[in-house]
């Protein structure tokens, strides 16, 4: 009987856990819409999201995690294929994955042929941007997004551009279904591995959330960040025009701070239902034998340099949470600082859980940093960005931040973030910075586009 590639990859995968006598470890993977660093354990006190603190204290959580683009459909597909915005082709919120990249194995599938029961619920991959090959249960129909135009931007914008308090615990909101799925999806009779990945759109726009989570955060004490203001501060590639929040017009102090509340509430709200899928997980005695990740798939603007939401290649853009617990791991509760990719969560997931590794992926296992926080490790990141007909791309070392938009024809940016973490200072013109920006220049040979 001709062995068939899945019944290869089932071998191959079985082969070394089998080999140490353990059983193979579950995965559930958390995917968090619009997300940025705005939490507890990262640090912002102000927020209250003590169900993902209290994963982080389960978790390796990595400080300095970037995107690959800073929007969700780019973002998405390149951590979900393992491959940069150059070779997925996938720039905007429009173009499926397949068109560009028919035959890629995504992770969700990589995992499904090996052997493990697959199942989705909320938004993974971008809308109906879903990959036919990757579930059992939870696909979705392909949908393609249309571009928004006239009165559909219009009502698009008049939906996105708000916040609402809603009564009770929020049953009637996307997520919270969306929990109550993935409880069901645990409760299962398993037999087999499962990779249950659990995705919550909030903190996306509209900020919709219980009113008790708006109670929490009083826009009068919400601190602005240190470069806030009211319009875009800059021209040129690196800064663009406000959309979802405050479009087409400006946002003053008070009106900035109702903003940031109404984001925090939403954040509460999402981490409850965080913590209602990671209780039942511990209900069911699955937490000893499961792998769980969690990650916002980009930054996000709070007023920063007069911008609000995404799409920029700033550290505010680019920098989001991600978290890994593993099974017996010994540094559970530790954080690692050093910069690290979100495509190299494929490799990492892979590994853990001994499954094959897959050629052709742009990441690296994370497992070494896991073990051991303060490993070596040359790898910086890297994240792409459109504009038109320019094209950007930025390097994150642990000192610097260094973009070029059009390969530094339309502009070239020098941040050293251990001394200014807002980048409020481009030093790419200051002589002192020479040798740090040939450095970083370097850093970019293969990666322009």
């Amino acid at each position: 009987m001709p062995l068939t590639r899945r019944s290869l990859l089932q071998t191959l995968a079985a082969a070394p856990l089998a080999a140490q006598g353990r059983k193979r470890p579950n995965v559930l993977f958390f995917a968090v819409d619009d997300l940025n660093t705005h939490l507890n354990c990262y640090g912002f006190k102000a927020v209250k999201s003590p169900h993902i603190d209290g994963l982080s204290q389960r978790s390796m959580r990595f400080e300095n995690a970037y995107c690959q683009y800073p929007l969700c459909n780019p973002s998405r597909s390149s951590l979900l294929s393992g491959r940069r915005p150059p070779r997925t082709k996938v720039w905007n919120n429009s173009t499926w994955f397949r068109e560009t990249m028919p035959d890629v194995v995504t992770l969700p599938q990589h995992f499904r042929e090996s052997g493990y029961f697959t199942a989705k619920t909320g938004k993974i991959f971008h809308g109906g941007l879903d990959d036919n090959k990757a579930w059992d249960i939870g696909g979705t129909p392909l949908v393609v997004q249309q571009p928004r135009t006239g009165k559909a931007q219009a009502d698009r914008e008049k939906h996105a551009d708000r916040w609402v308090a809603v009564d009770g615990e929020g049953e009637n909101e996307p997520d919270y279904k969306t929990a109550n799925e993935a409880i069901g999806l645990l409760g299962r009779k398993h037999d087999k591995p499962f990779f249950i990945a659990c995705g919550f759109i909030k903190p996306h726009v509209p900020f919709i959330a219980p009113k008790k989570y708006f109670d929490l955060y009083d826009p009068k004490r919400m601190e602005l960040p240190p470069d806030f203001a009211p319009n875009v501060t800059g021209k040129g590639p690196a800064y663009r025009p406000n959309f979802d929040l405050f479009i087409h017009r400006d946002s003053p102090a008070p009106l900035a701070r109702e903003g940031i509340a109404a984001y925090f509430a939403a954040i509460s709200f999402m981490d409850a239902q965080v913590g209602r899928v990671l209780a039942e997980l511990d209900r069911l005695g699955l937490h000893d034998n499961t792998i769980i990740s969690l990650f916002g798939d980009h930054g996000w603007h709070l007023g920063e340099k007069g911008m609000w939401s995404k799409q920029s290649l700033f550290e505010v853009g680019v920098h989001a949470p991600l978290m890994i617990s593993a099974p017996g791991m010994a540094n559970a509760g530790k954080s690692c600082a050093t910069p690290v990719e979100f495509v190299d969560i494929y490799p990492t997931l892979s590994e853990l859980a001994g499954l094959p590794a897959v050629s052709g992926l742009d990441g690296r296992s994370l497992t070494p940093l896991i073990k051991d926080p303060q490993a070596k490790w040359d790898k910086p990141a890297y994240t792409y960005q459109v504009r038109g007909q320019i094209r950007g791309v930025t390097v994150r070392t642990s000192r610097f931040r260094y973009t070029e938009w059009d390969q530094g024809k339309a502009g070239t940016e020098l941040y050293e973030e251990t001394n200014d973490p807002a980048e409020m200072r481009n030093l790419a013109a200051d002589s002192k910075y020479s040798a740090a920006v040939r450095e970083m220049k370097g850093l970019l040979a293969g990666h322009q586009w």
